[in-house]
């Protein structure tokens, strides 16, 4: 495991247990956040329009209102002592007030790069670790030229907005270049063409580093995604112990590249001939991070508030094998029929599971509903029970 400290313990402010952390996002990782420091003896308030959000439903209070909305950010940075954020794209102006009227660790920086897909490659490459070969695009002749230049596949993405594969269009034959160009160049935004990395494996690493400069790396995981939206991370991936520790390297390096404070999660490619390459940040937990929550002595969203209100971090130690399984909308009725099963059936042999759910209304086809976390004494014992469970079929 990566674990450096720098800087000055003695400059930075610290946020005891007692005070209130206010969440701009009311989603499913502030809902953990919330728990996970609620234990820890913090308060919190969170700002989302949807009523009775899941971050909501375990936090003091709820700010319902649109995350556009100045009075309601106002009223956020009124009640908290620090605040965090659980997405990317957050407002400017509301980003600019809560600056200027509250405490923000993480700061306006970072998220202005990892908002915008060319800042955040030329961020990752100024910090000494390399992405896949890109172009910016702002015709549909630089695409076709570009297209030619990095040949087939490529991968033609909006420089803002877009996950779980949206916003992306994988061209593999230049008589796309014009349908592709004109779909995605109505999201009024850049465009970015990056050429395609023939990977072995999708890896992740999620990195803490606090004010005080002290930086620690949780353990690489691998990751499976199915239809663009990850449906399996495995600790400890299936990888070398050399390459694990020099992803877990590379985001360090980031982090500190970058100045992040609080979590920043690095995905990355793998290729056979054992390369390394940076394929999107995210600046707060994350979803292939979630494994740590039974997994490691110390989970995610336990060294997220460690580290906005610069407390010491905690041990990112591994304590056993583990893979976690996303729970979708159509995985639901599969697991709640699972979960009332005698536990002689739900156990092949000395796995555990462990359930969360997110406490969203409606599960929706490929919405992120939960998640399920096996503990066994392999990886391939854990992926083993994923398949037997049949909640995944």
């Amino acid at each position: 495991m990566s674990d450096k400290r720098s800087g000055s313990l003695d400059a930075a402010k610290v946020i005891r247990p007692g005070s209130t952390i206010g969440v701009l996002g009311g989603g499913q990782l502030g809902r953990m956040l919330a728990l996970s420091g609620r234990a820890m003896g913090y308060r919190f308030v969170t700002l989302d329009p949807t009523p009775d959000a899941p971050c909501g439903q375990v936090a003091d209070r709820q700010i319902t209102a649109a995350y556009h909305d100045v009075e309601a950010a106002r009223a956020l940075a009124e009640e908290s002592d620090v605040i965090t954020y659980e997405f990317e794209n957050v407002d400017a102006d509301v980003t600019e007030l809560l600056m200027a009227e509250s405490y923000v660790p993480q700061g306006s920086r970072l998220l202005y790069t990892t908002q915008h897909r060319l800042r955040e490659k030329r961020a990752i490459e100024a910090a000494g670790v390399k992405v896949a070969p890109y172009a910016e695009i702002s015709s549909a002749s630089e695409l076709r030229d570009a297209v030619i230049r990095f040949g087939t596949p490529c991968v033609l993405k909006t420089a803002t907005g877009g996950y779980d594969g949206k916003g992306q269009w994988v061209i593999r034959s230049l008589d796309e270049v014009e349908e592709a160009y004109e779909t995605l160049s109505r999201a009024k935004t850049e465009l970015v063409l990056e050429q395609f990395i023939h990977f072995e494996k999708e890896l992740s690493v999620i990195a803490a580093r606090s004010p005080r400069g002290e930086v620690k790396a949780f353990p690489a995981a691998e990751n499976i995604h199915v239809n663009n939206i990850l449906h399996l991370s495995i600790v400890p991936a299936r990888t070398s112990e050399h390459i694990q520790q020099e992803a877990e390297r590379l985001a360090v390096q980031i982090a500190e590249s970058m100045g992040v404070i609080g979590l920043i999660a690095v995905e990355l490619f793998l290729t056979r001939e054992g390369e390394l390459f940076v394929n999107e940040l995210a600046p707060r937990p994350h979803n292939s991070g979630h494994y740590t929550m039974e997994a490691c002595k110390t989970s995610q969203f336990e060294q997220h508030v460690r580290a906005i209100c610069n407390l010491p971090l905690g041990s990112t130690e591994l304590l056993t094998p583990v893979v976690m399984g996303n729970v979708l909308g159509q995985h639901v009725e599969p697991l709640l029929d699972w979960i009332v099963q005698p536990e002689s059936e739900q156990q092949a042999g000395g796995e555990t599971a462990k359930v969360h759910l997110y406490g969203k209304h409606e599960a929706k086809h490929n919405r992120k509903m939960g998640h399920v976390n096996v503990l066994a004494a392999s990886v391939d014992e854990a992926l083993q029970w994923i398949e037997a469970s049949n909640i995944w079929r």
